[in-house]
């Protein structure tokens, strides 16, 4: 007998993430297409991704030395 949880996981078969990679890339390509067709498509200018990849940078690394910030140890010294 089958668990719940069994049940519920990717292992059943089911939904995008089971497909082929290639199908995947199919339905993709004509989501992005009609989002394009139908102008909701965003365009990042140059300066738009150079500023959008420094904030993900900056989140993901949090306080650097140029915050002023000295390297924050999590380890104890016993």
């Amino acid at each position: 007998m089958t668990s719940k949880k069994e049940k519920n996981s990717a292992s059943s078969g089911r939904g995008f993430a089971r497909m082929d990679p290639q199908r995947q890339r199919e339905i993709a390509s004509k989501g992005g297409q009609a989002a394009h067709a139908s102008g909701n498509a965003h365009q990042f200018t140059s300066e738009e991704a150079r500023a959008a990849g420094r904030k993900g940078g900056q989140a993901s690394r949090g306080r650097t030395k140029a915050d002023g910030a000295a390297p924050q140890n999590t380890q104890s010294a016993d």
